[in-house]
């Protein structure tokens, strides 16, 4: 198949979350199962290198560049205009924590050139047999192409259906969108226009990055105001669990830890947390854990929770070190805990792959308070790395983790610690679970053992998006309920 992939992340060249891996390793995985990907991607004025990328065609203002990352069949093209470049490293806020105010057109832009592509409109002499979109920036390439009459199949994954793209009633003549879309039952949202209900409308076929996840957004508990038109479309929707790339992500060849390590060769670990300790300057005996929390700084993340159960978290054999960035408050309120915790506590308000890397070697837990999770990865990183995760049991992570009870310690099963209580003491209770089983060093061990060897590449994904883009192409021009319109 011809696949284009439109995204708005791409781990190497902008990332901000999950999106960029899944960008990245979906499209090599699939490449190296013999598809013929193209990735479309805004050239944003972050990304460094290149400039001297191949001009393959012309567009509005600007121009599309070609850049092959390997492996063979997998093109990057670059959507290269003004507006792209005028961004940063952070394609959705600008300094000061807002919104770029040209969200709606670049976007729609965007999309409609993704449906361009697609139908060989530019003369590129290559066609999409399917279009896979991406969270809401991309949501409206299935309108464009249903507007544009390009026949590609069309897949819509959701990453976050929290961030739905929403803009003002007035906004859809500037963008070209003809009026009979802002319907309920199409792109109209609260008095609305919702680009993300483009993706859910249109699509042929819609995924999500867990079964969980998926199962969760159709309640409405989790659904975002949406959870109907969910439900309505269950029979399309399919939740697949991320993957991550192995061999990038290798505690016995990653050159940023102070020392190798892999399963039941677990020595390496020692210098790993040694290290880890002076790095932090933390003056931690072996009966304090380390447990770390890396990510974005989000209400989504339980930061707010992580906060409030501070108090009685560093009451325990415990210390604790936080890596990330985001809302500013929460980051206040996690600066002004390193003040009141010196010794036992620490923010890395940064994004710091390298720390990271380093928090997963050298940490006892890896603590993820969730209020929602559509799949995770950092739970899977840190598994792989013999970093226990804590985690409320939502999403991605009931479906990665496998808890510590005793019936899974005895057939040698567990991953971590699961919780279902979403509160600060949900989660004292759930740390208190853990140091008890870290007290038992031969069980201990066995869960960072099992974790390690768990298998979390993109083989079974690939697979599953192929049957998804065969599925896709069976249902190929069906039209949700517009057809007396068109």
């Amino acid at each position: 198949m011809n696949i284009l992939f439109a995204t708005t992340e791409f781990e190497g060249l902008v990332k901000v979350g999950g999106l960029a891996d899944f960008s990245s390793s979906l499209p090599r995985a699939l490449a190296r199962r013999g598809q013929q990907l193209r990735v479309l991607l805004p050239y944003y004025g972050g990304i460094r290198g290149l400039d001297d990328a191949p001009v393959v065609a012309a567009l509005p203002g600007g121009c599309l560049r070609e850049w092959c990352p390997g492996p063979r069949g997998l093109r990057v093209w670059l959507v290269d205009q003004p507006h792209w470049r005028a961004r940063g490293a952070d394609p959705y806020a600008r300094p000061g924590d807002g919104a770029w105010p040209d969200d709606a057109g670049a976007f729609s832009g965007f999309c409609r050139i993704a449906a361009w592509l697609a139908g060989d409109r530019l003369g590129l002499g290559w066609r999409a047999d399917v279009v896979h979109a991406n969270d809401w920036p991309t949501a409206l390439a299935p309108v464009w192409l249903m507007l544009e009459r390009v026949p590609a199949a069309t897949v819509f994954t959701i990453h976050n259906l929290a961030c739905q793209g929403v803009f003002p009633a007035g906004s859809g003549a500037a963008l070209g969108l003809p009026s009979w879309l802002f319907h309920p039952e199409a792109l109209e949202y609260w008095g609305q226009w919702s680009f993300l209900k483009g993706g859910l409308v249109f699509a042929d076929r819609l995924t999500t990055v867990s079964p969980s996840y998926a199962a969760e957004i159709r309640t409405q508990a989790f659904g975002e105001g949406l959870d109907g038109l969910l439900r309505a479309r269950a029979g399309d929707l399919d939740g697949i669990v991320n993957g991550i790339d192995e061999a990038a992500w290798n505690p016995l060849r990653d050159p940023v830890l102070a020392a190798p390590f892999g399963p039941r060769r677990l020595g390496g670990r020692a210098g790993c947390r040694a290290a880890l300790l002076d790095e932090l300057g933390f003056a931690a005996d072996d009966n304090t854990a380390i447990a770390a929390m890396v990510g974005r700084v989000q209400t989504q993340k339980g930061i707010d929770e992580l906060l409030l159960a501070l108090p009685r978290l560093m009451e325990l054999p415990l210390a604790v070190v936080v890596l990330g960035s985001g809302d500013a408050r929460l980051e206040r309120g996690l600066s002004e805990a390193a003040r009141r915790y010196p010794q036992r506590f620490r923010a890395a308000l940064r994004y710091d792959e390298g720390l990271g890397r380093r928090l997963f070697s050298g940490a006892d837990l890896l603590l993820m308070p969730s209020r929602f999770e559509p799949c995770g990865l950092t739970q899977l990183y840190a598994m792989r790395y013999g970093c226990i995760p804590v985690a409320r049991a939502v999403g991605g992570l009931r479906d990665t983790i496998t808890d510590a009870t005793s019936a899974a310690l005895d057939a040698g099963e567990a991953t971590g610690i699961l919780y279902a209580d979403g509160s600060p003491a949900g989660l004292v209770a759930a740390a208190r679970r853990a140091l008890e089983l870290r007290a038992q060093p031969e069980r201990w061990q066995r869960v960072q053992d099992t974790g390690m060897r768990q298998r979390h590449g993109w083989q079974a994904g690939a697979e599953a998006y192929q049957r998804v883009y065969q599925a896709a192409l069976a249902k190929k021009g069906t039209v949700p309920f517009f057809v007396d319109v068109l």
